[in-house]
C-alpha cells in the first residue's frame, strides 16, 4: 500500500507500507495525532492503494446507532472523494478504543467487531470494497479481515516501538512532529476543573443577566458588540507581551492566569451573538491570529458547568484559526469538539466540513479580509471580497446567515441594523443547508431555528 505522503510536502514521494502492521502504525500519521475512542475510515485510490481523503468520528457508544452512523461515514468519504480524487477504489478502517482498567485488548476488538461488519457493509453499498478494517488496542492490533492466525493471532500482533517504523522515520526526515494522543490535545480546550468553576459560574450568571437583554435590542447590540470585541482586543494585546513560558499545559495556565472570571464571561456571553463572533473571525493570521487562538483556548476552558454548550463559539473560533494557520490536526479537535457540545452549531458544521474536504483557507480569508474592509473602508491587503468555494452540500460560507459582502447580496453593514435580534419578528436562526455536519457525524443535524433566551445566556448566535 503507497501513502503519497502528504505531510512531507515532497511531490512524487512515495512510502510503501507492508503489510497491516506497518498501516496500523501509519494511522497516526496520516491523521497528525493518535485518534483515541474513533473510527476512521481512509479512502485507496488505484491498484496500489494510493491514500486519500479521511473521516473519523468518535465511536458511538450505543451500539443501534451503528449502521446509520457507519452509512454515513461512508457516504461522506465517497462522496468528498470522488469531489477530489475520483471514487475511492477501496477503503481502510480504523477503530481505535483503549480497554478499561482491567479489561484485556481482545475484549475490545470483539466488541467492536459488529461495528467493523456494518462499516464493510455500508462501504460495499455504495461499491467500493473494505481492503482492510484494523481494531488497535494497547499497543496491539487485530485485522477484522484475515482469517489466517499465522499472520494475525487470536491476541493480536504487537504494533511496533514508537519511532521504528518506516513512517516514523519518514516524517522524522521530514521534520514532521507528531502532535501526541487525541485526548492530549482536548485537554488544551476542555473546561477547567477545581475552585475556579464556583466564581466562573458566577460570573457567567451575572454577564448573562446584565448582557441578554441587551443582546436582545436592536440599538444596544450594537453597543455590546462593541465593547466585546474591544474588550477582547485588550486581551489579546495583554497576551501578546506574555509570550508563552513552555507549551501545552504550562502555556495554557499563564493564559489563565492573565484572564479573570468577570473578563472571560463577559467574551463568553458576547460571542453568542453570531454577528460579533463573525467579527472576530477576521483574527486569523499573522500576529493577530496566534493571540486570539491562545484568547479562544481559553475562553473555551471557562465555559463550565451549565455554560458549557457556550463553549460553541469559542471551539470553533479556535478551529477556525488553527486551521488558517496550518494546523489542521488542532483545527479538526476544536471543530470536532464545538459539534460535540452543539451538534446542531452551523458555523462549526460548515468549517469542519470545508476542512475535512481538503479545501484551502484562503477563500475564506479573502472574503473576511472583504468584510474588513468594507467595514473600515481598507483595502483587505488588495484581495477582492468574493465567494469562496464550499462544498456544494453546504451554504456557501460559514456566515451565510447574514448579508455578506462575500455574496450577492453585497456589503453587510447597510443592512444589518435590519436584521439583528431586537428589530425583525421570528428567528434569527442561519439560513442554509440543514445537512450533516460533515464527518464527526452530526446525523441529520438540524439547524435550531429558535432563539434561546433567559437567565443563562442568549445561543441566538449560529
Amino acid at each position: 500500500m503507497t501513502n503519497h505522503s502528504e505531510a512531507a510536502g515532497r511531490p512524487g514521494e512515495q512510502i510503501t507500507l507492508r503489510g497491516p502492521g506497518e498501516l496500523a502504525d501509519a494511522l497516526q500519521y496520516l491523521m497528525g495525532f493518535h485518534p483515541d475512542d474513533s473510527v476512521v475510515l481512509v479512502a485507496l485510490h488505484g491498484e496500489r492503494g494510493c491514500f486519500g481523503g479521511r473521516v473519523r468520528l468518535g465511536i458511538p457508544e450505543q451500539e443501534q446507532d451503528w449502521p446509520s452512523v457507519a452509512e454515513q461515514l461512508a457516504q461522506c468519504l465517497v462522496s468528498g472523494s470522488e469531489k477530489r480524487n475520483g471514487k475511492p477504489d477501496g477503503i481502510a478502517v480504523f477503530l481505535c478504543r483503549e480497554p478499561a482498567e482491567g479489561e484485556p485488548a481482545r475484549a475490545v476488538m470483539e466488541r467492536l467487531q459488529p461495528l467493523a461488519e456494518v462499516l464493510r457493509t455500508a462501504c460495499g453499498a455504495l461499491d467500493v470494497p473494505v481492503v482492510e478494517a484494523l481494531c488497535l488496542s494497547d499497543g496491539r492490533y487485530w485485522s477484522y479481515v484475515c482469517p489466517e492466525a499465522r499472520c494475525c493471532p487470536e491476541d493480536g500482533t504487537p504494533m511496533a516501538p514508537p519511532g521504528t517504523s518506516v513512517m516514523a522515520a519518514t516524517a522524522t526526515y521530514a521534520g514532521i512532529q507528531m502532535r501526541g494522543r487525541m485526548r492530549e490535545m482536548e485537554v488544551r480546550l476542555a473546561p477547567l476543573q477545581g475552585a475556579v468553576v464556583v466564581e466562573q459560574q458566577r460570573a457567567l450568571d451575572e454577564a448573562s443577566m446584565a448582557l441578554v437583554p441587551r443582546m436582545l435590542d436592536g440599538v444596544s447590540r450594537d453597543r455590546v458588540e462593541a465593547e466585546t470585541v474591544a474588550q477582547a482586543h485588550r486581551i489579546m494585546d495583554r497576551l501578546r507581551a506574555a509570550p508563552p513560558a513552555g507549551a501545552g499545559p504550562r502555556a495554557d495556565a499563564q493564559d489563565d492566569a492573565l484572564l479573570t472570571s468577570d473578563e472571560a464571561a463577559g467574551l463568553i456571553i458576547g460571542l453568542q451573538d453570531r454577528w460579533t463572533r463573525d467579527r472576530v473571525a477576521e483574527w486569523m493570521e499573522g500576529e493577530e491570529a496566534a493571540s486570539a487562538l491562545r484568547l479562544w483556548r481559553a475562553l473555551a476552558r471557562r465555559c463550565v458547568g451549565p455554560y458549557g454548550e457556550h463553549a460553541a463559539a469559542p471551539l470553533t473560533l479556535a478551529g477556525w484559526v488553527a486551521w488558517s494557520l496550518g494546523d489542521e490536526p488542532e483545527a479538526r479537535i476544536g471543530l470536532g469538539m464545538a459539534l460535540r457540545v452543539d451538534p446542531h452549531y452551523t458555523f462549526a458544521q460548515l468549517l469542519h466540513h470545508a476542512c475535512n474536504e481538503g479545501l484551502d483557507p484562503e477563500a475564506l480569508r479573502k472574503c473576511l479580509r472583504g468584510e474588513r474592509a468594507v467595514r473600515t473602508g481598507g483595502d483587505a491587503r488588495g484581495a477582492k471580497p468574493r465567494q469562496p468555494s464550499l462544498p456544494a452540500a453546504a451554504p456557501t460560507h460559514p456566515v451565510a446567515h447574514r448579508p455578506s459582502s462575500c455574496t450577492a447580496a453585497g456589503p453587510s453593514t447597510a443592512r444589518r441594523a435590519k436584521e439583528r435580534p431586537g428589530n425583525r419578528k421570528g428567528s434569527p436562526g442561519p439560513t442554509g443547508s440543514n445537512g450533516n455536519g460533515g464527518p464527526h457525524g452530526n446525523g441529520d443535524a438540524r439547524c435550531r431555528n429558535r432563539r434561546r433566551t433567559g437567565g443563562r445566556g442568549t445561543r441566538s448566535g449560529r
